[in-house]
């Protein structure tokens, strides 16, 4: 590879493996944030015209972190239109709309303000557990009750989405956005979601490890409401407990939630919650205990 190429518009400067041209961009307002860092072939930018925000998600440019050939990131990016509109969702950023430029895809969603909690270009570890700045240090300081209905909008969301016959894949903390002022949370970046029946034919599928289930690493394995009720335990420990020291000591809620987590994240997919729905009822009904 080369030397990166710098681009300067609007309000930010960003680093891509070859030239490529923004002007589509530059026409639908001034760029003041910019995501470059992804792996997933994707260019991101917040842009704002006429006091309006709005988050842009672009593939067709040659990011540095994307391994991959920008074609391939376009079709990826097309495909998660399906997904978006099947799955709307009070807790999903909204997409407004979606067209192609002269060399590549982009889809437009309402700008939401909230800070996701593994900004891992921002704060890497062990800074994203450590330094007061961090969106997840700083998400682990809230009460107990703001993290539980964080959580329920997780659930909440992924309750609708398995109701949807569709499967979550590569979900982890760096899909949760919150707003630390008004105490709202989004679910963004359901990209590789799959509609059902969906079999791992990679080994280790995408994602990260914190939050994958054994079969997420097993050549021909189903990735189904099981492989999902593994993921939402998962959650809850990060969230709530030592993500993935999952000892009762490490634990901030209730013995009766950490039980449900616990029966969750179960490494042999028939001992887990038969669906998210079912591991929902059971959460709430521990709510209460």
């Amino acid at each position: 590879m080369g030397e990166p190429v710098t681009i300067h518009i609007g309000k930010v400067t960003f680093h891509l493996r070859e030239y490529h041209h923004f002007d589509w961009l530059q026409n639908m307002g001034e760029a003041f944030a910019v995501f470059d860092q992804q792996d997933s072939g994707n260019i991101c930018f917040g842009i704002e015209k006429d006091g309006q925000k709005k988050f842009v998600k672009y593939a067709g440019a040659k990011t540095l972190e994307y391994e991959g050939h920008p074609d391939d990131a376009i079709d990826e990016l097309k495909n998660s239109v399906v997904l978006y509109e099947k799955l709307t969702h009070p807790y999903l950023v909204k997409l407004e709309k979606h067209f192609p430029v002269d060399q590549g895809y982009v889809l437009i969603f309402e700008w939401f303000e909230g800070e996701c909690l593994h900004s891992h270009w921002s704060f890497p570890p062990p800074a994203k557990y450590e330094h007061p700045k961090s969106p997840f240090y700083r998400f682990k300081q809230l009460t107990l009750k703001k993290r539980l209905d964080s959580l329920q909008g997780i659930y909440d969301f992924h309750v609708h989405m398995e109701r949807k016959n569709v499967v979550a894949v590569d979900f982890y903390d760096g899909s949760i956005m919150y707003h630390f002022e008004t105490n709202e949370t989004k679910i963004c970046d359901i990209d590789l979601y799959k509609i059902k029946p969906f079999t791992n034919t990679m080994g280790r599928l995408w994602g990260s490890s914190r939050f994958m289930s054994p079969e997420e690493f097993e050549l021909g394995s189903a990735i189904d409401e099981r492989t999902n009720v593994f993921n939402m335990g998962a959650v809850a420990f990060c969230l709530l407990g030592g993500e993935l020291d999952r000892s009762f000591e490490k634990w901030e809620a209730n013995k009766e939630l950490y039980e449900v987590a616990s029966h969750a994240v179960e490494k042999e997919r028939n001992k887990r919650y038969q669906s998210v729905e079912e591991f929902f009822l059971a959460w709430n009904k521990a709510l209460g205990a």
